[in-house]
């Protein structure tokens, strides 16, 4: 087996793991278990359970990134770019509930996670919010007194939020489209320049 099929596996145990007894309740024999590994081979590819949740953040969230710049690209309009990143972001709880768990739960409640990993990736996810709504503010679309900054954590916030909601119930009320469609239209009608909103 190559070095990064026992990297990649690892990585999957590792989420099934964490997802199903939670970060701090898993252990690293689990893992290996769960990997079909020996324990001693979890410490070659990492130093510690940190490190693999760190791991599976940078590399699951630049798969994201990849897959979401490649889908905008195709896409000219900024509305249209909005609303395909939120559906985009919405739908990785139903493509990957036990990645979307980890995400959404168990990194939060690492505090050693929050406080000291300075996160350049999750920086790069939310940059491409605010390229969306300067590519609007170019083309006239949307205002020019709206802060990318703001907009882009504003916005995400509402995502995230769902999304958590949809990790830890047992049940979904509304589906990925309709989510993404409304809450798309909540932010586009306070950015979009006035003469725009009927349209």
């Amino acid at each position: 087996m190559k070095v990064t099929d026992k990297h990649d596996k690892i990585i999957k145990a590792a989420i099934r793991v964490f997802a199903k007894k939670g970060f701090f309740n898993s252990r690293i024999s689990e893992i290996a278990k769960e990997a079909n590994v020996a324990d001693g081979t979890i410490y070659l590819y990492f130093n510690n359970k940190y490190d693999i949740l760190i791991t599976i953040f940078e590399e699951e969230i630049g798969k994201i990134i990849a897959k979401v710049k490649q889908e905008i690209a195709k896409i000219d309009d900024p509305r249209k770019k909005l609303e395909r990143f939120a559906y985009l972001h919405l739908r990785l709880v139903e493509d990957n509930r036990d990645l979307a768990e980890v995400i959404q739960v168990e990194l939060r409640q690492s505090s050693k996670f929050m406080k000291e990993y300075r996160n350049k990736k999750f920086a790069e996810y939310l940059n491409i919010i605010s390229q969306i709504i300067r590519q609007g503010q170019n083309q006239g679309i949307f205002r020019q007194d709206v802060m990318p900054g703001i907009f882009k954590r504003a916005f995400f916030g509402a995502l995230d939020e769902m999304s958590r909601f949809w990790v830890l119930s047992t049940r979904k009320k509304y589906r990925v489209s309709t989510a993404a469609k409304q809450i798309s239209k909540f932010f586009l009608d306070g950015i979009l320049i006035p003469e725009l909103k009927a349209n």
